[in-house]
């Protein structure tokens, strides 16, 4: 058997995201950093321009350069086929937008000057989700528990006491989405 037919496209939504986050990534570089700033981040802008809506839902796949890009992408991977194998594909799909809306309108809100681009808020959001994969009949698993506290915390902490170009409301937000989201639907495709 060759090894072309023994590697599977085992999760579809993740390994398509991780591409285009890719392929924004390159644009990026040979655009000189148009197309971020065009397509790929998202800051307050007219609701006249269209780009304000194509940016809402595609800030989540650009990246600042490689090293952003692979953080977030390690964890995703890691994570995300176990949330598209328990949530399946069409779920996970559309978690994703709603993460990517709702971090990026908050940014719009609270931060006039601020571009904001990247998966972080969607990892974050698939890290509760991957913590609640044994979440049933009612029962909250410790596991979730404490890696809520754990995250929390450190977000909290970081948002209070450090100063960097990470945004920790987004980790918050992408977070709470997850773990809204995996309460609602508990597992159930």
């Amino acid at each position: 058997m060759s090894a072309r037919r023994k590697i599977q496209y085992n999760s579809p939504v993740v390994l398509t995201f991780a591409a285009i986050s890719l392929g924004a990534l390159i644009l990026n570089g040979l655009t000189h950093g148009i197309s971020n700033s065009l397509i790929f981040s998202v800051y307050r802008s007219s609701p006249k321009d269209p780009f304000t809506y194509i940016r809402l839902f595609c800030h989540v796949m650009g990246h600042s350069d490689l090293n952003h890009y692979v953080s977030n992408m390690m964890m995703f991977l890691l994570l995300g086929p176990i949330v598209e194998e328990k949530y399946g594909s069409r779920n996970l799909a559309i978690l994703i937008a709603i993460t990517a809306v709702i971090t990026g309108l908050v940014n719009m809100m609270l931060f006039r000057d601020t571009a904001l681009l990247g998966a972080s808020g969607v990892v974050f959001c698939l890290v509760v989700l991957a913590s609640m994969t044994s979440f049933s009949n009612g029962r909250i698993p410790l596991t979730m528990i404490l890696v809520m506290v754990l995250y929390l915390g450190q977000e909290v902490y970081s948002g209070l006491f450090t100063r960097d170009n990470i945004s920790q409301l987004t980790h918050i937000i992408g977070g709470v989405v997850g773990c809204v989201y995996g309460y609602c639907h508990k597992g159930r495709r």
